[in-house]
């Protein structure tokens, strides 16, 4: 891989980071990435991205429509392509996965 074409991969993880923090979990007052729900976020050459991520739980009342927002948001950005997003449950998130700004935030510290 040359070094521009790494140096464009990090500045767009950067920048889908940056969308992925203007999300937020409507039950918790944190952005979805500073809850650990984003388990990883890959792209390719061709700069189509996949997104794997949980939900506090199965029966969270935003499991159909905040896969669709962050899709969306993700996809806004003028260098990606296409993007996709995958629900998974394993391993189930639990308060560990967030990061200590999370905890901090809602009292957890």
């Amino acid at each position: 891989m040359s070094e521009e074409i790494a140096e464009d991969s990090l500045e767009l993880g950067e920048k889908i980071v940056n969308v992925l923090k203007t999300i937020y979990d409507p039950e918790i007052p944190v952005d979805i990435y500073e809850l650990g729900l984003i388990y990883d976020v890959l792209v390719n050459e061709e700069n189509d991205v996949k997104i794997l991520m949980t939900l506090t739980s199965p029966n969270c009342p935003v499991a159909e429509t905040l896969p669709v927002e962050v899709e969306e948001k993700v996809k806004s950005l003028n260098m990606v392509k296409d993007a996709e997003v995958e629900i998974t449950f394993d391993p189930p998130w639990t308060q560990d996965l967030m990061s200590e700004e999370a905890k901090l935030e809602l009292g957890l510290l």
